[in-house]
């Protein structure tokens, strides 16, 4: 076995365990809400995240090429490798980090940071302009979209059932709510599941093993689909309690829209965009928005700033692990 092929796996390994922990760290974004309003029990949500994780890949190319291609211009070769490994390494520190806080940041901001971090460490070119395009801007949009079409889609709901019985309602949202779970967990397979394909493209163009840096091998799909449906139902059990139960108390009516809302910005950005954006800005400032029709202080913002400073944190923090994980592999892959 050639040293590049060795380089090569070992970028696609560790690719494939940031999608697993890609899993249950966000395993909170389609279903925290689903469990915290009772409209479904955890262990079925979670397989169902799962499922819809795993449709949801297969419809993710234009995200997934946007990462492979569209971020950074490495040289194929084996220092190439090392690059993207040390960046890879550098999102699962920070996933594990905010995990362990029950902080739900974005698995999609620490892979790019990580990956522009050990880019620059090694002079590498980062694709500013594409990054500006694809990641900063759509970075800042969605949060505001999803706050204010959650805050939108709350009150018609409100005036469009104003008449209806308290109980029944309740009961009806939360059937409403196992769709909007699913279109949910579909709408992250299209996202993150893409940005690990995205990886395994960018490792398979730098070592030579083909020379479409856009082309996708079915493989990769089927392999990054499973692997982050394995981890989703792992759960994230700490960062679930975080949006589920500590930004509003959630009812079912709530929980549809939220999930709705950032179902559709999902959809928008994966098929019409191909932008690389963050499930977990959509979802946490849909929930947000909802609550905030209550009456602002129905939002707890001590923990939503906690979590807004974690968004801030997350590109440069999984940027200088990045880097700093770079000088630590150079050797291995010189």
């Amino acid at each position: 076995m050639s040293p590049e092929l060795i380089a090569v796996l070992a970028v696609i390994a560790v690719a494939l365990a940031f999608d697993y922990t890609n899993g249950f760290h966000d395993a909170a974004n389609a279903i925290a809400t689903s469990i915290s309003t009772r409209a479904l029990t955890p262990r079925v949500a979670l397989a169902m995240a799962a499922v819809g994780n795993f449709i949801g890949a297969h419809f993710g190319a234009e995200v997934a090429k946007t990462v492979g291609s569209g971020l950074v211009q490495l040289p194929t070769g084996t220092a190439s490798l090392g690059i993207v490994f040390a960046g890879v390494i550098g999102a699962i520190v920070w996933n594990l980090v905010t995990w362990y806080f029950g902080l739900p940041s974005s698995s999609s901001h620490a892979l790019i940071g990580g990956l522009v971090g050990a880019t620059v460490a090694a002079s590498g070119t980062v694709l500013w302009a594409g990054i500006g395009e694809s990641v900063i801007i759509p970075m800042v949009l969605s949060p505001m979209v999803g706050f204010l079409l959650g805050y939108i889609v709350m009150i018609a709901v409100q005036w469009i059932f104003r008449k209806g019985h308290p109980g029944k309602l309740n009961r009806g949202f939360r059937w409403a709510q196992t769709a909007s779970a699913a279109a949910m967990s579909v709408g992250h397979g299209m996202q993150d599941a893409a940005k690990t394909i995205g990886i395994v493209v960018l490792a398979l163009y730098v070592g030579g093993y083909q020379d479409d840096p856009s082309f996708i091998p079915e493989w990769a799909f089927w392999t990054s689909a499973a692997v982050l449906a394995a981890g989703t139902y792992a759960g994230g059990w700490r960062i679930i309690r975080t949006l589920g139960r500590k930004i509003i108390d959630l009812k079912p009516p709530e929980g549809f829209a939220a999930e709705t809302v950032a179902s559709g910005v999902l959809y928008f950005n994966a098929l019409v965009l191909g932008a690389p954006i963050s499930t977990t800005h959509t979802i946490t400032s849909a929930i947000m928005g909802v609550g905030a029709t209550k009456r602002l202080s129905a939002v707890r913002w001590g923990v939503a700033g906690n979590i807004v400073g974690a968004w801030i944190l997350t590109f440069p923090a999984a940027g200088s692990i990045g880097a700093l994980m770079y000088f630590l592999v150079r050797p291995l892959f010189s």
